[in-house]
């Protein structure tokens, strides 16, 4: 087991890594963000477009890490595809392996002591477990975000640690009778919580939330528009958006083509376009199955390639120093980064991040810094559109 996973619980209070998230230099023109769901925009799910960049020999790893250090001396490329052409794009022998997790409506409409409104995101389905001695953990069960709500059908928006009304003992009133505790700071955003309901979160959540929204996505879009074709295991606050594209033909197609597909589970908690943190830690679980066809496509030489940056967290999560991937069931306080390099994954299909975001560690550490910094300039120049509903990009350093 790495040292990575954290069994059954996650580090309250735990000091975030100290990240230089030192990506590519760029800006993101306001007209590049997707706005609405592809299929909103005139297109099929799998009519985005595709940017493959390969080449550049990977991230290396200079942390222990065991893969992405191929051949350096061949030039990072770029191609320009349509996403039904990914069968085309892959190899016979190839592995995808998608997350599963399936998107909750988690932002919840609350109120404050006097009675004024907020917008409370939940972060994950699943509460830390009791304790060994059969007790909560002591700051309570839950992560959670206040967000000022927005008017009309704008979307709820960031508050920052001086305007934040969060504190501890701040009870908050939610529908049907339901409340939430803030006991204590995990971060400047995100507070635990003790939350009160009439029943299990997930039905709780079916009946009263609605997906999270941030502020460059034009309105409310139903759940629907938040799950892939992958979605199985209810528990995420936000969706594993790389996989968003993926139709069921499509899945026919790359089968066909003799492409293999293995599912893991991260259950993604909530993220931040604004604020720019470090992830923190996420429930995961690799079967016993996945993990035995890495092995066995790595035998074999096919390539591992990872459907999201969930799926390399929780994929590296499960590989130790030695690069065997095992079955793995836990809590993963896990960040990829050039000096740890990767293990398991040899290549990363993935949406556009915004700047300075830590997601661009983990994708500089997979494919190297000039095959990413090819990838990004490529990407502006044509105009690709970013965020969950917005286009993709293949890495193939090797």
């Amino acid at each position: 087991m790495s040292s990575d996973l954290l069994p059954g619980r996650p580090l309250p209070g735990r000091p975030l890594p100290d990240l230089d998230a030192s990506g590519p230099d760029f800006t993101v023109p306001p007209e590049l963000s997707a706005r609405a769901p592809a299929e909103a925009r005139g297109l099929r799910r799998d009519g985005v477009r595709l940017l493959v960049g390969r080449g550049g020999g990977g991230g290396g790893g200079g942390g222990g890490g065991v893969r992405g250090a191929g051949d350096r001396s061949a030039a990072p490329t770029v191609s320009h595809h349509r996403f039904t052409e990914l069968a085309q794009v892959l190899r016979p022998g190839d592995l995808l392996v998608v997350n599963n997790s399936a998107t909750l409506p988690a932002a919840l409409p609350a109120r404050l002591p006097g009675g004024a409104p907020i917008t409370l995101h939940i972060s994950s389905a699943h509460p830390a477990p009791p304790t060994p001695a059969g007790r909560t953990e002591v700051h309570g069960t839950h992560l959670v975000e206040l967000r000022r709500p927005g008017r009309a059908d704008e979307a709820a928006s960031y508050l920052a640690p001086a305007d934040n009304p969060a504190r501890p003992g701040l009870r908050l009133s939610l529908p049907a009778g339901a409340g939430a505790v803030l006991t204590a700071a995990y971060t400047p955003r995100l507070w635990y919580a003790r939350l009160t309901l009439p029943g299990p979160l997930p039905a709780y959540l079916a009946a009263h939330g609605k997906a999270i929204r941030y502020g460059y996505v034009d309105r409310d879009w139903p759940l629907s528009a938040y799950q892939t074709v992958f979605a199985a295991e209810p528990g995420s606050s936000e969706m594993p958006s790389a996989a968003r594209p993926f139709t069921a033909a499509l899945v026919s197609s790359l089968v066909a083509r003799g492409i293999l597909i293995a599912p893991i589970t991260l259950h993604t908690g909530v993220a931040s376009p604004e604020a720019h943190e470090a992830p923190y830690p996420e429930r995961f679980r690799v079967p016993e199955a996945t993990a035995a066809l890495v092995a066995h496509v790595r035998a074999t030489g096919g390539r591992v390639i990872a459907v999201g940056t969930t799926v390399v967290r929780a994929l590296e999560s499960a590989t130790g120093p030695d690069g065997r991937t095992r079955a793995a069931d836990g809590w993963t306080d896990l960040v990829v980064t050039p000096a740890r390099g990767v293990r398991a994954v040899d290549g990363l299909l993935t949406g556009w991040h915004e700047p300075r975001a830590s997601h661009l560690l983990m994708l500089e550490a997979v494919a190297g810094r000039p095959l990413l910094h090819l990838c990004y300039r490529e990407a502006l120049a044509a105009r690709y559109l970013w965020h969950e509903f917005g286009d993709v990009n293949l890495l193939l350093p090797n």
